[in-house]
């Protein structure tokens, strides 16, 4: 049984099913405002509040742009779950198409102020490359260290890596960390830092990803 779809942004390969799933279920659709999805029934910005019945969940919406300008993303106060898409990935985040660094840096941060121990659904499972680049650039984290080889131990016995946590996220995403001055110095080396504050050190770490094999 079905009883709603929620959408977080306008991408096909997250809206692609739901006129299929239509025709089978006539339930409310979920989705940003600003991203105009034909499919939507009930457009949210941030700040709504949205309630599903089964699961019993008090949604609140979190405006995330930067993925896309009108990326929502979901939070649960209980049980702690959120739903945030391509933002905030186990280990990275989503690549910036028509938003800005600056507008990622502040979602990324407004999701970092949720409690440690809110589950974190993202939407693909690119951990492992993720955590990759993350030591690349933070080599002396112990605790990225330490969650690389679990999660690699998961996926070579199928586990997913999905759900993570905030607290996680915040101790080994390079992305949640850009105060760290091993990744500014790291990036220095790579010269690919000229200033020295938190969104510079987002943008430059953004950028490296975007190329990063």
């Amino acid at each position: 049984m079905l009883d709603a779809i929620l959408l977080t942004h306008r991408h096909a390969d997250h809206v692609g099913g739901v006129a299929e799933l239509l025709e089978k279920w006539q339930v409310p659709v979920y989705g940003p405002l600003q991203d105009h999805i034909p499919f939507i029934t009930n457009p949210v910005e941030d700040g709504d509040h949205i309630q599903i019945a089964r699961p019993a969940l008090d949604l609140t919406v979190i405006g995330v742009p930067g993925h896309t300008h009108g990326h929502i993303a979901y939070y649960a106060q209980e049980p702690r779950w959120l739903f945030c898409g391509d933002t905030l990935f186990a280990g990275g985040c989503g690549r910036i198409f028509d938003g800005t660094p600056a507008q990622m840096a502040e979602s990324l941060a407004k999701l970092a102020a949720l409690p440690d121990d809110t589950q974190v659904y993202c939407a693909h499972e690119y951990t492992l490359s993720n955590l990759r680049f993350a030591r690349e650039v933070e080599p002396g984290n112990a605790a990225l260290k330490q969650r690389f080889a679990a999660e690699t131990a998961r996926r070579q016995e199928g586990i997913p890596t999905v759900p993570s946590t905030i607290g996680l996220e915040k101790a080994t995403n390079p992305f949640l960390r850009c105060n760290s001055p091993e990744i500014a110095e790291s990036l220095k080396r790579a010269n690919r830092l000229k200033e020295n504050d938190p969104v510079a050190v987002f943008t430059a770490l953004r950028e490296w990803k975007n190329g990063y094999k």
